[in-house]
């Protein structure tokens, strides 16, 4: 499925993206040509130049090494949050096709309930209770995204659970785990797949939403939501500021939904092209 997602102009572009983006999330420590945490009074707002290519901020530090280590900050965050919600949604959304109707309605419930959570006041709430650093927000971001992974991988495995050769397997005697990994599976993982990277993007939106607020990542660490909050304050000194961080945000938004929409229509091609052999399968098979 993304050897066909990545054939699409659309897929291919949003695989150079999110590729050159990650590849600055991983080098960025190793390519920031200043240390992101160390300012120089002496250049205090400076503009671009030689020495600092995209300037400085309010307190002298090298912009272009702080969007380098806050691409990776920024990223890891957002990558942590979607797979605690991966977690929390997969593995339920399958379980209560097998195990039972109490079960079943137990986690359906829950997850209707955190649909109805707004984000950033739970998210707040709960960094309030637990403490303020990542890790606590990314757990509430995680739980707050689970309900998207649990519908569509209960919606897809209700549609697998009734097929003719899952109930073949029941029948000769197979464990309902080995039903899940062999057969149900398979037939999730695509739609899985296309649900991850839409969370990414909404994650990331949702990670500097927080360090925007000053929720999770504290100063001076960089992240794209506290450097657009900072460069908010100094529009009249540096106009362009706020930019950069935002069109990264926006570019790398973008990137994982179009991957997201090239996956969908990489697996709804397959599909059609397996109705379409069956179909010629049967025709032949009544000639």
């Amino acid at each position: 499925m993304f050897r066909r997602a990545i054939r699409r102009p659309l897929g291919l572009v949003s695989v150079s993206v999110l590729g050159a983006v990650l590849l600055l999330a991983v080098l960025g420590p190793l390519l920031a040509p200043f240390d992101p945490l160390v300012g120089d009074a002496r250049a205090i707002l400076a503009g671009p130049s030689a020495e600092h290519w995209l300037g400085t901020d309010p307190l002298g530090r090298d912009v272009l090494s702080r969007l380098l280590a806050g691409s990776t900050l920024s990223l890891v965050s957002a990558a942590e949050a979607v797979a605690l919600g991966l977690l929390l949604g997969v593995i339920p959304g399958l379980l209560s096709v097998y195990l039972g109707r109490a079960f079943e309605w137990i986690t359906l419930r829950l997850m209707d309930s955190l649909i109805t959570l707004p984000f950033l006041v739970f998210a707040i709430a709960l960094t309030a209770l637990l403490g303020n650093g990542l890790h606590q927000a990314m757990f509430a971001v995680g739980i707050l995204v689970a309900p998207g992974f649990y519908r569509v991988s209960r919606a897809a495995a209700l549609a697998v659970v009734s097929s003719p050769y899952v109930e073949a397997a029941r029948l000769v005697g197979a464990s309902p785990l080995w039903v899940l990994r062999t057969h149900l599976w398979s037939k999730v993982a695509p739609t899985v797949a296309v649900t991850t990277a839409n969370m990414m993007g909404a994650g990331l939106v949702i990670v500097s939403a927080l360090t925007f607020l000053g929720i999770g990542v504290q100063p001076p660490e960089p992240t794209w939501g506290g450097m657009l909050a900072t460069d908010l304050g100094y529009l009249y000194q540096r106009p362009y500021g706020p930019f950069i961080p935002a069109a990264l945000i926006m570019l790398t938004v973008g990137a994982f939904n179009g991957l997201a929409d090239a996956l969908q229509d990489s697996s709804r091609d397959s599909r059609t092209v397996v109705s379409s052999t069956v179909a010629r399968i049967r025709k032949v098979a009544h000639v």
